[in-house]
């Protein structure tokens, strides 16, 4: 059964799909052969042989008990090429969709990171499809930028996220929110950073408001800042443009954190700038005209600068620091150190003046007298609250002593109120026992 036709469209097949003859003819012979075997009195071993001219054998066996070849004998049928065609077709088909999806997932697998150009295929309140070529990518609405109105069949720049395989192909999910889509932009757009010359050390975004980016460069003749920005903002302007008019800050980047701080708050003039390591925390000095654009509106700026530095901001203006030195200043403190017991661990003070040390609990109990020292009216009021607390007390126990007297004396039958009455009743007393 020579055909050479079939094999030239076979090959046809293989070269528009993007695939070797030998997969297709693979599967091919898998589909005659699962032809053969519902035919009837078909062997219950046997293989397809496809030929270079396309010519198509049966080979059955017989295999014995320990899985081993008795013999083999060609059991082609007459009529073989009609009967299996179309299952053939079928399955032809079914194992070319199956290699495509692999062959578009294995393109897009290794990409998570990078940036594709799609056309916007649909859009609604969940998600939105991009048209990507061979595949279709999809938006998510967390994914998307707030209040970004994508129209259809217009091309839109997304950040691929996650590459899922699935069932019916791969699925490519993609991003406008991700910082990462900044620094593919820019690597579009300015050939420094494409080339590793100018690096993007870090990135903090707001989708859809605001940008800062720093730059560093690995060659002192070339300014960062300026090689972002192009000449007039040409490289810089195509970013924003692309981001539909998201600001964008470049500062450079310093590895003095002090000089770092101070440029992340751009375009605020900062002063001075104190770490304080163990909370974390840097404290920002700025003049006083300067403090509502350090901090931006509704705190961006120092919010975006504290996620560029990794430091939590603490802006204050000149006035405020002046003000807390002053009202430092102007409080008593003690002159010493605390020293600890290296044995015992307990904590002593050591006056400056060389005065007697004392321990925490000694220098609790004397800020506690030194209080009570300070706030007499206090004290003075406690102790006059207690006394009518007491006068009060004093007095709710006559008051019952008096009740209880007053119910004794009702209780008797003949009360005694004179002297003269009790003389009496103890001469009766003495008669009646004589």
């Amino acid at each position: 059964m020579t055909t050479p036709d079939m094999m030239e469209a076979l090959q046809a097949l293989a070269a528009e799909k993007g695939m070797t003859t030998e997969l297709l003819l693979e599967a091919v012979a898998n589909g005659l052969e699962s032809a053969y075997k519902r035919m009837p009195e078909a062997a219950d071993d046997a293989y397809v042989v496809i030929d270079e001219t396309f010519n198509i054998s049966v080979i059955a066996q017989e295999i014995d008990e320990e899985g081993n070849v008795v013999q083999e004998w060609d059991d082609t049928p007459e009529n073989f090429g009609r009967i299996a065609a179309q299952t053939a077709r079928q399955v032809l088909t079914q194992r070319i969709r199956e290699v495509e999806r692999d062959m578009k997932y294995d393109e897009y697998a290794g990409r998570e990171g990078d940036i594709v150009t799609g056309i916007i295929q649909q859009t609604d309140s969940r998600y939105t499809l991009l048209d990507l070529g061979r595949v279709e990518a999809l938006l998510p609405q967390s994914e998307q930028v707030p209040y970004e109105r994508p129209e259809p069949n217009s091309r839109l720049k997304a950040y691929i996220v996650e590459v899922r395989k699935t069932a019916k192909g791969p699925q490519i999910v993609v991003s406008r929110t991700h910082p990462g889509l900044i620094r593919e932009l820019f690597k579009l757009e300015v050939p420094e950073i494409s080339d590793g010359i100018v690096e993007m050390k870090a990135c903090a975004r707001e989708p859809g408001h605001r940008t800062k980016i720093a730059v560093w460069s690995n060659d002192t003749n070339i300014d960062p800042v300026g090689a972002c920005v192009g000449a007039r903002g040409a490289r810089v302007r195509q970013v924003v443009n692309e981001l539909r008019g998201e600001k964008i800050d470049i500062v450079p980047f310093s590895e003095d954190q002090h000089d770092f701080v101070a440029k992340a708050l751009s375009p605020a003039k900062v002063k001075e700038v104190r770490f304080h390591e163990v909370e974390g925390v840097a404290e920002v000095v700025v003049p006083d005209h300067q403090l509502s654009l350090a901090i931006g509106r509704e705190g961006q700026n120092a919010r975006l600068a504290a996620r560029l530095t990794g430091w939590r901001i603490d802006i204050k203006s000149e006035t405020q620091i002046l003000d807390e030195e002053n009202a430092y200043a102007d409080g008593d403190w003690a002159e010493g150190e605390w020293v600890t017991d290296a044995e015992t661990g307990e904590q002593t003070w050591v006056p400056a003046d060389g005065s007697e040390a004392m321990t925490a609990d000694d220098w609790a109990t004397a800020a506690e007298e030194a209080v009570e020292e300070e706030n007499p009216e206090e004290d003075l009021a406690a102790d006059e609250s207690e006394s009518d607390a007491t006068a009060e007390d004093s007095s709710s126990v006559e008051e019952a002593s008096e009740e209880g007297v007053v119910e004794e004396t009702e209780g008797n039958e003949s009360p005694i109120d004179t002297d003269e009455d009790q003389e009496t009743v103890e001469e009766e007393e003495e008669q009646s026992n004589n």
